[in-house]
């Protein structure tokens, strides 16, 4: 299987901010938010990764996540010249696709908690799978509605009246049936291929699969002001709490077995002396631990 990170768009929710850089080069709390949605992919075991992004801000990802070789990924980078949906993204990465699965995660979601995705990963096979996550606002999402037995009989995008309170989350499972699905979809009237249109192709065919997640499972959407710094709080809850990081792809890279510990060592001396590099430097020592 192969991952997208859509990280375009202009990030006007975000201005001034965005003035200065990307959305998803925003910090969250230690890192930059693009290092949320990639540690997803690599701790789903996905190693071939295409970013899509304006080409003003392509340069930008390159300096920063380079080659991808030191998480043992390797990196395709895409531009997307006009936002026009979030399912113009199979449309630009169509050639990286190929003849794979492909996972599509949004480049400003933050996803923690529980083993759900794991097992929606490893048990997919075909068709499509997305997840509903409670929310207390479902007009701001795509919404699913569920029938008496659990099972998912619509998806409505932003509606005025939802018919439940399960949001969409960024992050989707597709089949190779995705690109020719996008190819033939109409635009909404916003003039955009919407997500939601993609995942009804696939409803209405009987091939979609929806994964209810828990409440020990956290997603967060960090595409405000306000949800940025809510983001920030929530994660530097977390590490200084439980003296672990949320978005750390090396620590991701590890223990997918994506880096040997030699490898991993390597990348951590290549780090500046920083709470970053003291983490890795423990992550080190107690593997080292558990070898001796």
């Amino acid at each position: 299987m192969k991952g997208i990170i859509l990280a375009g768009g202009a990030g006007s929710r975000l201005f001034p901010l965005t003035l200065v850089a990307s959305k998803q080069l925003q910090p969250i709390y230690d890192k930059p938010m693009v290092y949320y949605p990639l540690t997803t992919l690599i701790e789903n075991g996905i190693r071939e990764i295409c970013l899509i992004s304006t080409p003003h801000d392509l340069p930008r990802f390159r300096q920063l996540l380079g080659d991808g070789s030191r998480w043992g990924v390797t990196f395709d980078y895409r531009e997307q010249a006009r936002p026009a949906g979030i399912a113009q993204a199979f449309l630009i990465a169509d050639t990286f696709i190929g003849n794979s699965a492909v996972t599509l995660i949004l480049g400003d979601n933050v996803f923690y908690g529980a083993d759900t995705f794991q097992a929606a990963f490893s048990g997919f096979r075909e068709g499509a799978t997305v997840f509903a996550y409670h929310v207390h606002d479902p007009h701001r999402y795509g919404v699913v509605e569920f029938d008496k037995n659990g099972l998912a009989v619509s998806i409505e995008e932003k509606p005025k009246h939802p018919k439940s309170n399960y949001a969409v989350p960024g992050i989707y499972i597709f089949d190779n049936e995705v690109v020719q699905t996008a190819r033939n979809q109409k635009p909404s009237a916003r003039g955009e291929l919407e997500i939601t249109d993609t995942n009804l192709s696939y409803l209405h065919r009987g091939k979609l699969r929806v994964h209810q997640l828990g409440r020990g499972f956290a997603w967060l959407d960090a595409g405000t002001s306000s949800s940025l710094h809510e983001a920030s709080a929530y994660v530097q809850t977390i590490e200084k709490r439980q003296g672990i990081k949320i978005g750390c792809p090396e620590e991701a890279a590890f223990r997918r077995g994506f880096l040997s510990l030699e490898q991993l060592r390597s990348t951590t001396d290549q780090i500046p002396n920083c709470e970053y590099r003291d983490y890795l430097e423990s992550i080190i020592a107690e593997a080292k631990r558990l070898q001796s």
